[in-house]
């Protein structure tokens, strides 16, 4: 049988992951999985919340409407927007990669700018639709290539991956109003912003002005929900928002009804919004110790945050990845997350800090 080959690759950071499982099993000593993305420091505890689910209703049992349950909707816009947007604007997803992959393969565009250290998947998932990328070092250099910028479209993740680097929001707001006034399509992907703030943060609203930005959120991250696969799109384009629902319809026929209904009930529920703040509480405290902590053992790589800070659930740190397997620690080589600075990235890996600090530590005290 003839094979229509994407040219994309398995991730690097799964079979790292599967490396540590061999190795642990081999030898009976645990490896502390750095290399994932996974929020460790506790699980949400959903036990008061389950509760008040009925797994025998129709909410759960039949096919959920296509663009998600208009309750969750409304909830998201409150939640994100202040109510200021509208569940017309909003389309629920199969978690933050699906999202990004529906706007990869619906906005028209010849290439989609990334900072030069990026995710890989979005590179993957590039190469999977066809379309040409090409890199930014920083977002202030942005303002220079406006002309080039024009036609294409620019991603912008805040907090970043792999670096954990959080831009000033009014230097960002300026930059990505410039780009959409001049008609540059920006993504804002930033699932890892809403560990850190709560509903008091108007970031998002500020964005609806913006008509070229398109956002892209996902609950892996902020409330530790990544087995649920639920994400959203939030785009004040009728256009894109009417094909993105045809291309979301045909792929999944409808999105995971618990995981809407679960989602719903953490952010309209008491039970639900105690369960999200102490886990993000948690979380975000432990993030915090353990970047002090690198940076009190000289082992954070200071010079990638001479402008921004380190703040997401990600550091780079100055260890290769062989230097920290060898103490049990799983990492990435940074060189994973880039294509033009490989010989440079090669000394350093990222790491995921959010995990428990006593068990960081103590891990990282045998370096």
């Amino acid at each position: 049988m003839k094979i229509r080959k994407s040219g994309a690759t398995l991730s690097k950071i799964v079979q790292i992951g599967e490396k540590l499982k061999t190795l642990t099993a081999q030898s009976g000593k645990e490896y502390l999985p750095l290399n994932r993305g996974v929020n460790s420091v506790v699980n949400i505890d959903l036990t008061e919340v389950v509760k008040q689910m009925d797994f025998n209703s129709n909410d759960i049992q039949v096919y959920p409407p296509g663009p998600g349950f208009p309750a969750l909707r409304d909830a998201i816009n409150e939640e994100y927007f202040g109510g200021k947007s509208k569940k017309e604007n909003i389309l629920v997803t199969a978690g933050g990669m699906n999202a990004l992959d529906l706007i990869v393969q619906t906005v028209a565009m010849d290439k989609l700018f990334l900072p030069i250290y990026y995710w890989g998947c979005y590179f993957q998932m590039l190469t999977v639709r066809g379309i040409g990328n090409a890199e930014y070092h920083a977002q202030s250099e942005l303002y220079d290539r406006i002309d080039e910028l024009k036609g294409n479209a620019v991603l912008i993740c805040d907090p970043g991956n792999p670096l954990g680097e959080k831009y000033d929001d009014e230097e960002q707001f300026k930059l990505i109003k410039t780009l959409s006034d001049a008609g540059v399509i920006v993504f804002f992907d930033s699932p890892y912003r809403r560990i850190f703030f709560d509903n008091s943060d108007t970031y998002y609203q500020r964005l609806l002005e913006l008509e070229n930005v398109v956002i892209t959120e996902s609950f892996s991250k902020s409330v530790g929900l990544s087995g649920q696969r639920l994400g959203f799109i939030h785009s004040t384009n009728e256009e894109l928002n009417r094909e993105l629902e045809i291309r979301l319809m045909y792929c999944t026929n409808g999105v995971n009804a618990f995981a809407q209904q679960l989602v719903l009930r953490l952010l309209t529920t008491e039970e639900g919004k105690k369960a999200a703040t102490d886990f993000k509480v948690a979380t975000a405290r432990d993030i915090a110790l353990n970047i002090e902590y690198l940076k009190n053992r000289g082992l954070l790589a200071e010079q990638y945050y001479t402008g921004p800070t380190p703040k997401g659930i990600f550091v780079v740190v100055n260890k290769t990845e062989e230097e920290l397997l060898e103490k049990y620690i799983g990492s990435v080589s940074l060189s994973f997350f880039t294509k033009s600075q490989k010989a440079v990235a090669e000394k350093f890996v990222r790491i995921c800090v959010s995990t428990p600090h006593s068990k960081f530590v103590k891990y990282f005290d045998t370096l």
